[in-house]
C-alpha cells in the first residue's frame, strides 16, 4: 500500500468517526430536551403568591402545607417579591422535595423592573444568563428545581433575541441538561414567525389564557380548548403547553370569579399539557377558589 492510499484510508476513517460522534450527540441533546419536556407534562401547580410571614420571607411550612392540601405536584416560585426571595428558595427546595413537589423558578422581565416597578430580581437584577446559571447550579444540588421561566417573556423580546436566549440556555445546560426553560408566552405573540425562531430553543410554553382570540377579558372561558389547539398545531403535539389560569386579578381586565377559574381550568386539563393557577390562593381570604383548586387537583391526581 502506498503512503496515498493509506492517508486516504485514514481520512475516510477519522470522517465515519466524526460522523458517528455527530450522530451521538445529536441523539443525546435529543433525548436531554425530550427529559426536560417530559417534566413539565402533567404539571398541576399554584404559581406566585407565596405564603409570607410578617417580616416579608416565604414561610416554608405553610406554603408547602398548603400545596400538599391541593394536591399540587408542582409550584412555581417567583423571585421578585421581596430580597430574600433567592435565600428562600434555597430553604423551600428540600422541604418541597420532602412531599414530592416539583418547583419552577420564575424571575421578571426588563418591562416588570425599574424604573416601570419598584424593585428588581434579587440578586443578579437583569443579567439573565446568570439566572440561567445559578438556577442550573441551584438544580444540580436540588433536584426537584425542574424549570425555570421568565414572566412576560413575549413582551419582552428585543431584549431576549434568539441569540440572546441561545447564549443563556447553552451556559445553563452546560450544568445541567435537564434543567426545562418554559417561559411565559402570551396567545397574540405565539405566531408561526416566533414558533420558527423560538420553538427549538425553548422546552415548553407557560400559556396565560386570556381569551385573546376573541377580545381579551377574564369571563369567558369558551376559547380555553380552540387557543391551546391553534398553538398545539404550530409547535407540535410533544411540545408542552402549561395552561396559566387567571385566579387573581389582572391590572387591566379585572377579576375573575370562582367558576371561571373552574371552567379554564377544566378546559385546560382538557387540552393542555399542564394548569397552572395564578396566584396561589390563600384559603382564608380566597376559600372558594382555594376549595376549586383543590377539588380538581385532586381528582386530576387520583390514578
Amino acid at each position: 500500500m502506498n503512503c496515498k492510499n493509506f492517508l486516504g484510508i485514514v481520512a475516510a476513517c477519522c470522517l465515519v468517526t466524526l460522523s458517528f460522534q455527530s450522530r451521538a450527540a445529536d441523539g443525546s441533546a435529543a433525548q436531554q430536551r425530550a427529559a426536560r419536556q417530559q417534566v413539565l407534562k402533567g404539571t398541576l401547580a399554584t404559581y406566585c403568591g407565596a405564603v409570607r410571614r410578617p417580616d416579608g420571607r416565604i414561610d416554608v411550612k405553610t406554603l408547602v402545607e398548603q400545596l400538599v392540601d391541593v394536591h399540587a405536584n408542582t409550584y412555581s416560585y417567583c423571585i421578585h417579591g421581596n430580597s430574600n426571595d433567592w435565600a428562600d428558595l434555597a430553604l423551600f427546595l428540600p422541604v418541597a422535595r420532602e412531599h414530592g413537589i416539583r418547583v419552577w423558578a420564575s424571575v421578571v422581565p426588563p418591562s416588570e423592573s425599574p424604573p416601570r416597578a419598584k424593585s428588581y430580581a434579587e440578586p443578579f437584577k437583569l443579567d439573565y444568563e446568570r439566572w440561567a446559571v445559578e438556577f442550573a447550579k441551584l438544580s444540580v444540588r436540588e433536584t426537584n428545581l425542574v424549570a425555570w421561566s421568565i414572566d412576560d417573556f413575549t413582551h419582552n423580546l428585543k431584549v431576549y433575541t434568539p441569540e440572546q436566549v441561545k447564549q443563556m440556555l447553552e451556559a445553563a445546560r452546560a450544568i445541567n441538561p435537564r434543567l426545562a426553560f418554559a417561559p411565559c408566552c402570551y396567545y397574540k405573540s405565539i405566531t408561526p414567525e416566533f414558533v420558527k425562531n423560538y420553538e427549538p430553543l425553548l422546552d415548553g410554553f407557560l400559556f396565560p389564557y386570556r381569551h385573546e382570540s376573541g377580545g381579551a377579558n377574564l369571563k369567558d372561558a369558551d376559547l380555553t380548548e380552540p387557543e391551546v389547539r391553534k398553538i398545539k398545531a404550530m409547535v407540535g403535539p410533544e411540545f408542552p403547553v402549561v395552561i396559566d389560569v387567571y385566579a387573581t386579578a389582572h391590572s387591566s381586565l379585572g377579576k375573575s370569579t370562582p367558576e371561571y377559574v373552574r371552567a379554564v381550568m377544566t378546559a385546560g386539563k382538557a387540552s393542555a399539557d399542564g394548569v397552572m393557577v395564578y396566584r396561589h390562593q390563600d384559603p382564608k381570604l380566597f376559600p372558594e377558589k382555594y376549595q376549586i383548586t383543590k377539588e380538581l387537583f385532586t381528582a386530576w391526581s387520583v390514578k
